[in-house]
């Protein structure tokens, strides 16, 4: 299904602000189509305003919807929906006198000119379900009576601003609670979901009546938040915009936001939503406390075996036994490898591990404690990206010991050379190639009999924890390759 944008570059001439603007209203229909209980959709004049096309549909969560079938690119004649014709016509909201069926439900139409600067670019249908009976409520009465003072806000072109172009999609809805300010500041409605809340922040009694922007200040812990979200609450009665705030009072923690009500131009009051995220912030608080010892873990895991390889280390040089010495080198350089990883987890706040970065800190390291007449060099093409950890720590080991095998054995001593590990990231799969350009493989090689520690090692951790094959073969144009191919998808 093609997005607004997309179809807005496809069938109109609407442009940058135009375009923003719509994306504006789709962004905050969420609150008009709950506190209306109908459906919206937003509709494109097409031909003259002889056909109109549907580019973005909104269902309640309050009602039952109108349009259970998708109606995004739909198209409808001016003659079978005149009053879509007439809202750009005429540029302002119409009703629908009847209601039509559709699918065997009761449809009430209404049209909503959406105006930007002096013209009506769009319009949107609010297309009330008809079925169930509604019996009215002081709660219905505040939905759908601010509901329809941001629609002619919307056939006035005062809403939304163009401040309003960040943050409102994770503003607090209607359902979260509402609080319908008169002109004086008065709380004239609160919803039960928003006496709630306040109740938690700490104010025990009913709201209507009361100035709710100096109940705010009483409320709120820090002072200076209080008198923030007070003078936002008051420049909406002003009728300026802004965007949600986040307050704390008495251990509750609230996202606020106040609406502007000036259907055409005169002061109407202002909406002010509000939601309770207390849970959500413990839970938030929660897991970056969770983060910041795993994380520690990872920290003191790297010291803890940057200790052991150098132990290891002096063990090697008090060694007399020459096989026994290179073990133990061999050891710390295995030791080392996986404290790198940890290294990298230590600064990840999601346990995966940029592996370009971590590999080019390995692959150094191994040709420095590759034997003294080496002369190859090591280097890295393409690139791995990030990985799990669970991923990264097998592959960085298998790495570290096949580049080692490379230098140790592909080349005659004094011999210049190179090796390279390529990586090959396409979709889900993951193929790493670690070649070199040296004598090639000896003469009955077999990979599966093969008695290395090293290579016993990779197979080992290939298969078991790579759920992967190991392939050795002659590199094309001399030299010998060893291919891995991961599959990254669930991973």
């Amino acid at each position: 299904m093609s997005t607004l944008s997309e179809l807005l570059a496809e069938h109109t001439d609407l442009r940058g602000d135009a375009v923003e603007h719509l994306q504006r209203v789709v962004a905050e229909w969420q609150l008009l189509a709950d506190m209306s209980f109908a459906d919206f959709l937003l509709w494109i004049p097409l031909a003259d305003a002889t056909e109109f096309l549907c580019v973005a549909q909104a269902r309640p969560t309050t009602a039952p919807t109108a349009h259970p079938e998708d109606i995004v690119a739909a198209r409808v004649r001016a003659a079978d929906s005149p009053q879509l014709r007439r809202a750009v016509v005429e540029g302002r909201i119409c009703r629908e006198e009847n209601p039509r069926w559709h699918l065997e439900v009761p449809v009430r139409r209404e049209t909503i000119p959406v105006r930007h600067g002096k013209s009506v670019i769009a319009v949107l249908s609010r297309d009330t379900n008809l079925a169930m009976p509604r019996v009215p409520s002081p709660l219905e009465i505040a939905y759908l009576g601010s509901a329809s003072d941001l629609c002619q806000m919307v056939a006035d072109g005062t809403f939304p601003p163009s401040a309003e172009a960040v943050g409102a999609v994770s503003s607090p809805r209607a359902g979260d609670g509402l609080i319908r300010l008169d002109a004086h500041g008065l709380v004239a409605y609160a919803s039960p979901n928003a006496l709630s809340a306040y109740h938690r922040m700490g104010h025990a009694s009913d709201l209507v009546g009361v100035v709710l922007a100096d109940t705010m200040r009483e409320l709120v812990d820090d002072p200076f938040d209080a008198a923030e979200v007070a003078d936002r609450i008051e420049g909406a009665l002003d009728g300026k915009h802004s965007l949600r705030m986040e307050v704390r009072a008495r251990g509750a923690v609230m996202l606020v936001r106040a609406i502007p009500l000036r259907p055409r131009g005169d002061a109407a009051g202002a909406l002010v939503l509000v939601r309770d995220v207390t849970d959500l912030r413990r839970r938030d608080m929660a897991l970056l406390s969770k983060d910041a010892t795993i994380r520690e873990i990872h920290h003191r895991v790297k010291n803890n075996l940057q200790t052991v390889a150098a132990l290891l280390r002096l063990q090697a040089r008090r060694t007399a036994i020459p096989e026994a010495r290179v073990a133990l080198v061999e050891s710390v350089r295995r030791v080392n490898s996986i404290a790198l990883v940890h290294e990298a987890l230590s600064v990840s706040v999601a346990e995966r591990v940029d592996l370009d970065e971590l590999v080019d800190k390995v692959l150094p390291a191994i040709g420095d404690g590759a034997t003294a007449d080496s002369r190859a060099k090591v280097r890295r093409e393409g690139s791995f990206g990030t990985l799990p950890a669970a991923l990264a720590t097998p592959l960085v080991l298998v790495l570290t010991e096949l580049v080692h095998n490379a230098l140790a054995h592909a080349f005659d001593p004094g011999q210049h050379g190179e090796v390279v590990v390529s990586a090959n990231r396409t979709g889900g799969e993951l193929e790493v190639i670690v070649g070199d350009d040296g004598r090639g493989l000896p003469e009955g090689m077999d990979l599966e009999r093969s008695t290395g520690l090293g290579l016993q090692i990779v197979r080992t951790l290939v298969d078991s924890e790579l759920g992967s094959t190991l392939q050795v073969r002659p590199r094309p144009g001399g030299g010998t390759e060893a291919v891995i191919k991961l599959s990254l998808r669930g991973r």
